[in-house]
């Protein structure tokens, strides 16, 4: 029977597997998280689904980080912010619309015509741009 592991081995071990895999938040959150468990009695089933769960939360605002770097938008907008008061040609249908981003799946077009200082940028920047909860990481 071989001798078990201690806590200083397995932190190491779980270092090195993360490097390796490319699981950043497991490595940064293995050891908080297995503390969380040990408190709250937790199952080993429900340590690795919190565990997880961290890892795919961050991946996913990274991957949301990306895509919003790689577009270029001169400054990050969102729809919430638009002031339908300064613009009252456009509906606040018109807005929801946009903002669901069912356009998108439809493969309809979005044209936005209108003079200097109406809000155009504001809004194909908006619909671009994920909802304030998403951007900072949490479920939407």
């Amino acid at each position: 029977m071989s001798a078990p592991v201690t806590d200083t081995a397995a932190a190491h071990a779980i270092d090195l597997a993360c490097g390796t895999l490319h699981l950043p938040t497991v490595r940064s959150q293995a050891t908080s998280l297995a503390e969380r468990a040990t408190r709250e009695c937790l199952s080993y089933a429900a340590l690795l689904a919190e565990i997880l769960a961290a890892e795919v939360d961050d991946h996913e605002a990274r991957w949301r980080e990306r895509r919003i770097a790689e577009v270029r938008f001169p400054r990050t907008k969102r729809l919430a912010e638009f002031d339908l008061g300064a613009t009252p040609s456009i509906a606040p249908g018109t807005l929801a619309a946009l903002a669901t981003g069912g356009w998108i799946s439809a493969g309809e077009p979005v044209v936005l015509l209108g003079d200097s200082g109406t809000g155009k940028t504001h809004l194909l920047t908006g619909s671009g741009s994920p909802p304030a909860s998403a951007a900072s990481g949490s479920a939407t």
